[in-house]
């Protein structure tokens, strides 16, 4: 079998990588601590803010309850909570103390929360104040003891010496530190060996239920290298954390690279509306905007392009002069929106729609599409927007390698598959499924479809698990369906799925935006979407035009990454 693969710039490769390996992220956070001491650190947004120093001080303190509570090296901590200052505390703390830590997601239902926990064998918790009544402490028998985000109370002891601890930490923390505790007191025992496990990763995909991803420190740390090479943050830079720090797309970019580079991390502390998210953007104004292409989509199909459909507006558009002064005023106005002082929106975790795409192109916004996953913690492929092609989602990172398998890369869709730094142990617990995505030389089998042209930038075509086979023999791929159907009048967002042999949509229309029009009665709207589905039909080959459509009226159930739970609805309407 022919395949294109594309190595990145390991910049003069093995010494370099060697340079790399001997780095620690253990001595980057505790670096950090000691270099940026009176800086501030995280702000919980419209609440609280942490320095450098108080982070550190945080961290200690936990650490005496840590060892006070029998926690040992190696033994694992599970976080669940809104994002907070205390939540990176927590992670932070966690990781420093040589502790694994176990992120939760905490819009997990308790069942599941109760099985991670469990499952990782967790022996202490982190749990956030929303989370917390929703879960019962017999269910989570392994525990020693459970802590509340918010102000490090103990919820649960199960250990004297734990609980004398919390009752006397003050008093603990002062003898320790009779003098004050100073910079020169941070001194943290760093990662043995680049393969040491760091984080217990439980994703929650769109094809199935979730696994234990196990990252080692080489992974992250080699984000973290990234993103100094490639991003251009400073001491001081702003970013506001919008995605869940449960998920490795959020932790290494909206936080633990930020805070090792010394910049102030905002955490929202509630859903990311676009509502707040752009309040946010305009009191903070960050350096970066990391985001999902929802958020992106949403506020571009809702507050941008409508302006721009007008007849007037699709007129002046055509006259060049006129045309030029329009684009850069809507680029102007679109990079105020996300605050002004951005270097790139980076966007990431799921396919982003390709008129949206079209839309930021038009206008020269600066953006890019990056790829990764969970099992590589996650960068996979990058690149910067002043050299990025569109749709597609950039070249293979550093240290990492990518390729197709396809008798022909470029034009017959094959396979992702990925070898480097960044690529996971495995999965806890689970040996066959970490032989079935770990491959004897060390690749990694995404499950993702895709090409990759000569120069290396990679192109997605969708799932493996997804991909639908017509009658006729032809491949067909659901995501590039829906991405047309989601930009037709009052779509929401869709799924294709296939019942007996014929392709079926399952719709959520935009009902907010119908109501706004005094579009209300049920015959109206399955008119609506009837125009739809022939308008669909007239942009697709005739072997995957859509036979009937069903109406959804709740939004799809999504993953972290805010992709659709696919599997839920492969039988809907049986």
């Amino acid at each position: 079998m022919f395949e294109i693969q594309i190595k990145s710039n390991i910049f003069a490769q093995s010494k370099q990588k060697c340079a790399v390996m001997e780095k620690s992220l253990i001595g980057y956070i505790e670096n950090a601590l000691k270099k940026y001491w009176d800086l501030e650190a995280l702000t919980d947004y419209n609440g609280s803010t942490l320095q450098y120093k108080d982070v550190a001080r945080k961290i200690e303190k936990l650490h005496i309850l840590m060892a006070e509570g029998g926690v040992e090296k190696g033994d694992k901590i599970a976080i669940c909570g809104r994002n907070s200052s205390h939540w990176g505390v927590s992670f932070l703390a966690t990781i420093t103390y040589g502790a694994v830590a176990v992120p939760i997601l905490h819009e997990f239902t308790p069942e599941i929360v109760h099985n991670i926990v469990n499952h990782s064998d967790a022996k202490f918790m982190f749990v956030g104040d929303a989370v917390w009544p929703t879960l019962d402490a017999e269910q989570m028998p392994a525990l020693q003891g459970i802590i509340l985000v918010n102000d490090f109370s103990l919820l649960v002891s199960r250990s004297e010496k734990l609980t004398y601890a919390r009752e006397h930490l003050n008093e603990m923390f002062g003898r320790k530190y009779p003098k004050n505790f100073r910079v020169e007191h941070i001194q943290y025992e760093r990662e043995t060996t680049p393969d040491q496990l760091a984080i217990i990763n439980y994703t929650s995909g769109s094809t199935g239920l979730s696994k234990g991803v196990m990252l080692p420190f080489r992974a992250l740390r080699s984000n973290i290298d990234f993103a100094f090479e490639a991003l251009d943050m400073k001491a001081g830079s702003h970013v506001v954390s919008m995605l869940p720090m449960a998920h490795m797309y959020g932790m290494a970019f909206e936080f633990l690279y930020e805070f090792i580079r010394g910049c102030h991390v905002y955490f929202l502390t509630r859903v990311p509306s676009p509502k707040i998210i752009f309040q946010a953007f305009a009191d903070i104004k960050p350096h970066l905007v990391v985001a999902v292409p929802l958020i992106i989509e949403k506020i571009i199909k809702k507050s941008v392009l409508p302006k721009l459909q007008t007849p007037t507006m699709k007129i002046l558009l055509k006259v060049p002069i006129i045309n030029d002064k329009i684009k850069a005023s809507v680029r102007q106005k679109v990079i105020d929106a996300f605050g002004g002082r951005f270097y790139e929106v980076v966007v990431g975790g799921a396919a982003f729609n390709q008129d949206v795409e079209k839309f930021l192109r038009m206008i020269e916004f600066p953006y890019t599409v990056g790829y990764g996953m969970t099992e590589c913690a996650p960068l996979i492929c990058y690149e910067d927007w002043k050299n990025f092609k569109m749709a597609s989602c950039g070249k293979a990172v550093p240290r990492m390698e990518v390729k197709v398998l396809s008798p022909d890369p470029e034009n017959i869709v094959g396979e992702i598959v990925c070898r480097g730094e960044n690529v996971m142990l495995g999965y806890y617990k689970n040996e066959e499924a970490t032989r079935e995505a770990l491959d004897a030389e060390g690749w990694l089998h995404t499950g993702d479809l895709g090409v990759i042209d000569a120069e290396g930038n990679l192109t997605i075509k969708g799932r493996s698990k997804n991909m639908l086979l017509s009658a006729s023999g032809q491949n067909i791929y659901p995501e590039e369906i829906e991405d047309k159907l989601n930009n037709l009048n009052y779509v929401s967002e869709s799924i294709i799925i296939q019942k007996d042999e014929k392709l079926v949509a399952l719709i959520h229309p935009d009902y907010d935006e119908m109501a706004a029009n005094d579009i209300v009665s049920d015959e109206d709207i399955d008119k609506l979407m009837k125009e739809n589905i022939d308008e669909l039909n007239t942009m697709i080959p005739n072997y995957s035009k859509i036979t009937r459509y069903i109406l959804m009226k709740d939004e799809f159930e999504k993953t972290p990454k805010k992709s659709i739970k696919r599997f839920l609805y492969q039988d809907f309407g049986e």
